[in-house]
């Protein structure tokens, strides 16, 4: 018949140091950097229907895109502000040359997509710029696209004009 288990220390005994493990410690997830044998990251960014492909690698912060310079190719000078926001975030503007492809969707899309990347990218070269990165939301993919157009209707909820008689 089984032995009765009435205090800690009976259990103990009964179990033995089979039921008795190390505490678990909290799971930090460690980031190692991921860079290239030219010591650049590369990321993919999305926006609506653009895809940017971004290196970014050690350097003087210039940013090409397509081959053209950021401020020829993104003129607004609100799109250049959306281009420089990762780098301010984690506190590295002008230390990473970045070197971006994109493709699809107009030049907001474009934008935002650059940006993604080279948000990802910057994680992706010094993991312990993740924090800041995530806090401003710019490791997370824009999800928001154009709404389709539906049958009978003008746009995508856009009625035509309605005549009673």
């Amino acid at each position: 018949m089984a032995e009765e288990v009435k205090t800690l220390d009976d259990l103990k005994e009964v179990v033995g140091d089979a039921g008795v493990s190390e505490p678990v410690a909290e799971t930090q997830v460690s980031y190692e950097p991921k860079r290239d044998d030219l010591g650049r990251s590369y990321a993919t960014g999305k926006r609506k229907d653009a895809v940017a492909r971004v290196w970014i690698k050690p350097g003087s912060g210039k940013v090409t895109v397509n081959g053209k310079e950021m401020d020829v190719y993104f003129a607004r000078p609100v799109l250049q502000m959306i281009l420089r926001q990762p780098f301010q975030v984690a506190g590295v503007d002008g230390q990473f040359d970045v070197q971006a492809t994109v493709k699809g969707g107009g030049l907001s899309g474009q934008a935002g997509a650059v940006k993604h990347g080279i948000s990802k990218a910057l994680q992706l070269y010094d993991p312990s710029l993740r924090a800041a990165l995530k806090a401003a939301g710019f490791l997370t993919r824009d999800s928001r696209v154009v709404e389709r157009k539906k049958f009978g209707r003008a746009k995508a909820r856009k009625s035509f004009q309605f005549s009673k008689r």
